[in-house]
């Protein structure tokens, strides 16, 4: 009886790690990302932490030393903030289904819109963002694909309508989302 019982449970356990080793392991989450926001200078301003949540993604920016007032933010395709002087290397704004920019367009917004950044008087920022437009995990407006992303501060207020940048002119500070 004893070996027969044995038996049943080297089968149980060999049908066990088959199943296992046919389906794989199980696919992980994708993970919280936290990196640099670096000026034109090369320098770390303050942190960016992007965090997968349900429908979208969960945005944590803290910084310092940027111009008081409204400023442009965006998801830009390309996760490369190497152009110090312009941030150009970041490429445009994340868009996989070529659709108008701006959240008051009637045919937009585009994925890679954020609403406007607001900097304190003292040149410090701390908010928290949310968007449904972009995920970490796969899909077309995935942040983390090949290339990865960045999301970039721009000089000016967006105005959510203007095309292609709402009128939020040249990029002051940029983090790698990869």
């Amino acid at each position: 009886m004893r070996s027969r019982f044995h038996q049943l449970t080297m089968l149980c356990l060999s049908l066990g790690l088959a199943w296992l080793l046919l389906t794989g392991p199980a696919q992980a989450d994708p993970q919280t990302i936290q990196v640099d926001l670096l000026n034109n200078n090369g320098m770390a301003i303050g942190t960016v932490r992007v965090e997968p949540v349900t429908d979208g993604v969960l945005i944590n920016l803290k910084a310092t030393d940027l111009p008081p007032g409204y400023h442009g933010l965006h998801f830009h395709a390309v996760g490369d903030c190497s152009d110090l002087t312009a941030f150009k290397s970041a490429g445009s704004h994340v868009n996989p289904f070529d659709t108008p920019h701006g959240f008051r367009n009637a045919d937009g917004p585009h994925e890679g819109n954020l609403p406007n950044l607001v900097v304190a008087a003292d040149g410090t920022v701390e908010v928290e963002l949310y968007s449904n437009l972009v995920t970490l995990a796969a899909g077309p407006a995935n942040l983390v694909d090949e290339d990865g992303s960045a999301l970039v501060i721009h000089t000016n207020k967006d105005d959510h309508i203007s095309q292609p940048i709402g009128g939020s002119g040249g990029r002051i500070a940029c983090a790698v989302i990869q």
